[in-house]
């Protein structure tokens, strides 16, 4: 068992750029003994380069530099989309009001005259790395708002479309029955029930994975792995996928290296397979073939792959195959319905395992999803 990770506690990165080794000494001690962490340079060039391979929480800019000054430091960093955030605070010997007003409306955070006053120095440099954090946090509560907004228009669109177009379809059938019983001979008698059976299904396994992910959502779906026989979690999910299978007269092939075990959540690899299958068989047309394989790989590792004949999918929908915000919905090659909740769930579950979800996919040729799982000795 791998023991919990210890949380890092939290260190300003700070970039300091001058041309001057003293002005660099000055400045580093004066943060160092704050506990920043401090990272010196002395041309504008070179501070690009660092700040590229680790992006600084502040830059204290001088302005007037050889080759490249500080000015054209500054708007090469706004151009960047990585770097365009961090606080520039400039450090000059220039006291030139209009120097000042210059470093200031091109971009800079702020400005510090030289010499230095280590209190100024600290206490600036402290109030904006208060607020680049600060600024860093809304972003990311704004993205996680965002997800939460997309989650909560999925769901209402599966309760109020997807939800309810197979329960009407379902109480249809069962009107029917009630109604027109005494008129209906072996023959009808049958066809509905296998409808009713088919639409039952396909109301279970929506509401399984809507309860699945709703859970999941919450933190409240419990990851317990464990040692896992692969053959029989496949057998199982074979067996609940093979009456429509059947019915679009589809082979599922099962290739699984005899008592290979891997080391998995069971309800979560469950979920996982069962609906990579129930996928293939939806996007599969008649005389179709799917094939269930596992290869064990380097590294203790296994790969599990779902492999079908069915229509396949262009670039553009396999881009936008896992986004929750997704509105629309393909149906299956006999008109089946889907809420792409399935494979939100099959990505979920499958990093949760340490894995990654891949699609290889050719228009009218056929679909593989493959992840990889540990394998267990």
């Amino acid at each position: 068992m791998k023991s919990k990770p210890e949380l890092k506690q939290f260190i300003p990165n700070i970039l300091i750029v001058d041309d001057a080794p003293a002005n660099l000494k000055i400045l580093n001690d004066i943060l160092d003994a704050e506990g920043y962490k401090v990272r010196p340079v002395l041309s504008g060039t070179m501070a690009l380069q660092v700040a590229q391979v680790e992006k600084p929480d502040l830059i204290l800019l001088d302005i007037m530099m050889p080759g490249m000054n500080g000015f054209e430091l500054c708007r090469l960093l706004q151009e960047n989309d990585n770097l365009s955030d961090v606080p520039i605070i400039f450090i000059s010997a220039l006291t030139d009001t209009n120097e000042i007003v210059r470093a200031l409306t091109s971009g800079a955070a702020d400005y510090i005259t030289k010499p230095f006053n280590a209190e100024e120095v600290k206490a600036r440099v402290a109030t904006h790395v208060k607020l680049y954090r600060q600024k860093a946090e809304l972003r990311e509560q704004s993205i996680k708002l965002q997800k939460l907004n997309a989650e909560k228009d999925k769901f209402f669109s599966i309760i109020a479309h997807d939800l309810r177009s197979p329960f009407n379809g379902f109480l249809g059938l069962t009107e029917l029955m009630a109604e027109g019983l005494n008129n209906l001979n072996m023959d009808e008698l049958q066809r509905i029930s296998r409808s009713l059976r088919t639409s039952a299904n396909q109301l279970f396994r929506l509401l399984e994975n809507l309860l699945d992910w709703s859970r999941m959502e919450q933190g409240l779906l419990p990851f317990n792995p464990e040692a896992v026989q692969l053959q029989k979690v496949v057998d199982e999910c074979i067996s609940g996928i093979q009456a429509p299978a059947n019915k679009k007269r589809i082979e599922i092939l099962r290739r699984i290296p005899d008592g290979l075990i891997v080391f998995a959540d069971i309800n979560m690899l469950n979920t996982a397979i069962r609906n990579l299958v129930s996928n293939a068989v939806k996007f599969t047309p008649r005389e179709g073939s799917i094939i269930i394989s596992a290869n064990p790989e380097v590294d203790n590792k296994v790969k599990i792959s779902i492999k079908d004949t069915g229509i396949g999918m262009s670039r553009s929908l396999m881009d936008g195959l896992f986004q929750i915000e997704g509105k629309s919905t393909r149906k299956g090659t006999e008109q089946e319905p889907g809420t792409g909740l399935g494979l939100l769930l099959c990505k979920e579950f499958i990093e949760k395992h340490g894995g990654t979800l891949s699609i290889v996919s050719v228009v009218d040729q056929g679909s593989e999803f493959h992840f990889t799982l540990e394998r267990f000795e």
